[in-house]
């Protein structure tokens, strides 16, 4: 994205008008094609094409497929979109309100109309990054849903009393996640009793982050955490993926046992490149794990080559990891919106106006070319990406009949 681009934009073609929208001739997944009216937030009628009313803005997606919009449940924009400038990277509450806001309107532009960010606190920037990070939550509201977590690094001991002091002020500042690495801290244990105790005293969830290999600490961690009335995600855990057959199943029971969402990250995880690795996915279904996918690290020093596309995310679930379109799907959608905390959204009459059309037939093949996309949130258009494919049209660079070539519009 351009630096000119530091300030949400009003796509054209975006409606002001918050009463009423009429999306027609929209595919659903289920092969059926109908009319869906949005009336301010919500899903007011959804029928077969002509049948409703033609009051409001109309917008045509003949040729789209209809899908509940995506979210994104585990990104960094503290840190994203820093991999290509020279030097060290730049904390100053400037830059990282630039990069975030950069970088939640990069993923709205690919569908996901919710976002919930970790951010760093403590070490030599403190609250800045958090307090940036929200000036951006703030200057984005109406175009996408925000959710800072607030990280801190150390949290038992002499050394992580300050971490803790600083946990609570990120709460009372609006952090409305409580979350952190347990692994980076001397007693992994004790900072997950920390975190769970600072989440009782406000009311927050919990969005924990660990890559370790070691099976029995992670089991630890899943039963401390395990039953948290707020609900615990837990994510990579990329390192599953490196563990024998028996230990990765019995960890996986675990999990599952413990009634945590595992945030999985199909790119490869958000820490360097001698750790990254890819949960289990069909494993982690299979024992009844509530599994949701994010992106994770988006152009930084994780990853210098990010996309933050929630599409991405479900390809490469589906044709890396074995699961099926609609399940791969689910990830990004549907059961990342639950882990966030999010309602769930349907095609139906009464359903949050949070959508995504795609340009495709069918989802396979959404998920495997999508570059056209109209995103809504709150029952208005908030971003339109357009793109044409064409071919050259010599008869020597392609030997067919013109009637006999496909359309090839993404």
């Amino acid at each position: 994205m351009s630096s000119d681009s530091q300030q949400p934009r009003r796509p054209e073609g975006a409606t002001t008008d918050t009463t009423a929208l009429l999306l027609c001739g929209a595919r659903l997944v289920d092969g059926r094609t109908v009319d869906v009216r949005l009336k301010g937030a919500r899903i007011e009628a959804v029928g077969t094409p002509g049948s409703l009313d033609a009051r409001g803005t109309r917008v045509d997606l003949a040729g789209y497929l209809l899908l509940p919009a995506p979210a994104e449940p585990h990104a960094h924009p503290d840190t994203a979109l820093s991999a290509e400038p020279p030097g060290p990277v730049s904390y100053a509450p400037e830059d990282v309100q630039r990069r975030a806001t950069e970088a939640a309107l990069l993923q709205l532009g690919h569908g996901a109309t919710a976002l919930r960010a970790h951010v760093r606190i403590g070490d030599v920037q403190g609250l800045a990054s958090l307090e940036a990070v929200l000036q951006a939550r703030r200057a984005l509201r109406g175009l996408t849903e925000l959710t800072a977590v607030a990280v801190p690094r150390l949290l038992t001991g002499v050394a992580g009393a300050d971490g803790l002091a600083m946990l609570r002020d990120a709460v009372k500042m609006g952090a409305a996640v409580v979350g952190g690495c347990p692994d980076l801290d001397p007693d992994p244990a004790g900072y997950v009793e920390a975190v769970l105790e600072v989440a009782a005293e406000h009311g927050c969830p919990v969005d924990l982050h660990t890559d370790g290999d070691d099976p029995a600490r992670l089991a630890r961690l899943a039963a401390v955490a395990g039953g948290q009335r707020q609900g615990v995600a837990i994510g990579p855990c990329g390192a599953l993926g490196r563990l024998p057959g028996d230990a990765r199943s019995r960890v996986a029971d675990q999990l599952a046992a413990a009634d945590v969402t595992v945030v999985c990250l199909p790119q490869g995880g958000c820490g360097g490149t001698e750790v990254r690795a890819v949960a289990p996915a069909r494993l982690l279904r299979a024992a009844g794990v509530r599994l949701a996918a994010g992106s994770g690290a988006l152009r930084d020093v994780a990853n210098p080559v990010g996309r933050g596309d929630p599409l991405e995310s479900a390809y490469l679930l589906a044709s890396q990891a074995g699961l099926a379109p609609e399940e791969a799907y689910g990830a990004v959608g549907s059961a990342a919106r639950e882990a966030m905390g999010l309602p769930a959204v349907r095609v139906e009459a009464g359903f949050p106006a949070e959508l995504l059309a795609v340009r495709g037939e069918g989802l396979p093949g959404v998920l495997s070319l999508a570059y056209s996309r109209i995103v809504i949130h709150r029952g208005r258009v908030v971003a339109r990406t357009s793109a044409v494919r064409e071919y050259c049209d010599s008869a020597a660079a392609l030997e067919l009949p013109r009637q006999a070539r496909p359309d090839t519009r993404p």
